[in-house]
């Protein structure tokens, strides 16, 4: 268990704080999005980040007020990074008394041997892990699969998906597998990566860095983040909007054709004229002669309308 003792008053009315948030808005998470359903059998996954330590402590938080029973089982895939800490996640897992797996796969070698010297690592690292938790968590009979992705996370995605990928695709927190077999969800999406860091760093959770590619950077994402860290600091608010309009999106108000049916619109002959129509309480066309091409000037049209309306028994 993280050691807290050593906390000061001022950092424990922090700490307290934080976890408060976190709680709440994984709890919101899960409600909005129905991530969990009572007797589901949720396969957290630890990597050894903070983010999966701080998600899996909300969650355990969670389970003992929760209004329905579901069960958490902890899975850590060990990829035979050389080096790796295996003594670390079995010492902290036990002393939360919660149920874990950790496997043993050595996707290592296979990226070493398939990624060129030099050249980003984390998208075969990542799809090599995603198979075999998947696969694993049929095997337990796991109903959710719980990922430490937060709201940062999700919108970096967004506009890397936007600048490299010319798609408007993010993370969503709860997503079906490809297959069918499996549901992702990802409790922390309504989280800040920086309170994630700091309720981390006060837990004191025993951190295990990814040196897979000797913690190469995604070039990509970093450039991305570092755009959004800026707008953060010189537009506050900026970046709880931008989340705030990918969970208010208007398919008619955009160009998918995929998403909206732009082909069959036509207008319809029956409707009466409301809303957008800056004239519709004026029918001043009613009063004149349109029929040839020319200036028409609505205001004097609009005094037409008074004065015949003045004068009408």
């Amino acid at each position: 268990m993280s050691d807290v003792s050593e906390l000061d008053k001022k950092q424990i009315t922090r700490l307290n704080k934080l976890q408060k948030r976190l709680r709440r808005e994984v709890g919101s998470a899960i409600a909005d999005y129905n991530m969990i359903e009572a007797g589901d059998r949720v396969m957290v996954c630890l990597s050894g980040g903070k983010d999966s330590y701080t998600m899996l402590d909300i969650l355990v938080n969670l389970q003992q007020r929760a209004p329905v029973d579901f069960e958490i089982v902890v899975v850590n895939l060990d990829q035979k990074q050389p080096g790796f800490p295996e003594d670390v996640l079995p010492a902290y897992l036990d002393s939360l008394n919660v149920p874990y797996h950790i496997l043993e796969k050595d996707t290592y070698s296979i990226v070493k041997e398939k990624i060129p010297e030099g050249k980003t690592t984390c998208s075969l690292c990542s799809r090599l892990r995603r198979g075999t938790l998947y696969g694993f968590a049929h095997r337990i009979g796991a109903t959710k699969i719980a990922l430490g992705h937060h709201r940062d996370d999700i919108i970096e995605t967004l506009f890397l998906n936007m600048f490299y990928g010319g798609k408007m695709k993010a993370m969503p927190p709860k997503l079906l597998s490809d297959d069918g077999a499996n549901v992702v969800i990802r409790p922390l999406a309504y989280s800040r990566e920086k309170d994630i860091a700091e309720y981390a760093a006060l837990k004191s959770f025993p951190i295990i860095p990814c040196n897979l590619c000797g913690s190469q950077e995604n070039l990509k994402r970093a450039e991305v983040k570092a755009l959004l860290k800026s707008w953060d600091k010189q537009f506050p608010g900026r970046i709880e909007t931008i989340f705030t309009a990918m969970q208010n999106t208007a398919p008619s108000q955009g160009v998918d054709r995929a998403a909206f049916d732009f082909v069959s619109l036509t207008k319809d002959p029956t409707a009466t004229m409301a809303g957008d129509v800056a004239e519709a309480d004026l029918p001043a066309f009613d009063f004149m002669d349109v029929s040839n091409s020319g200036h028409i000037d609505l205001d004097n049209a609009a005094k037409r309308i008074d004065v015949v309306e003045l004068f009408q028994p």
